[in-house]
């Protein structure tokens, strides 16, 4: 791939994350209009000819790792591993 090839997948691939981000903007606007007349309704599912929409609470219980670090420090560390991974930045 040439500089100039480069270039432009650069410039595409910015113009694409840009264009990304104005629709999770739009997304986000719709979800809360229809979470909007969700409360208005007073109702956690709204259903239509061929869409069913529902707005739960969901409960989960997670485990707390800090908490466990700070009073089982040598235990955390006994039980740690390492991962590797590749991170892709465009800056």
């Amino acid at each position: 791939m040439t500089t100039t090839d480069l270039n432009i997948k650069i410039k595409n691939l910015r113009e694409l994350r840009r264009m990304a981000e104005e629709l999770a903007a739009e997304i986000e606007t719709a979800q809360d209009e229809i979470k909007a007349e969700m409360i208005a309704q007073n109702t956690d599912t709204l259903t239509g000819d061929d869409f069913k929409i529902t707005w739960k609470e969901v409960r989960s219980s997670r485990f707390d790792s800090a908490a466990f670090k700070k009073t089982h420090e040598e235990l955390f560390n006994q039980y740690q591993k390492e991962t590797v991974s590749k991170r892709f930045c465009l800056v």
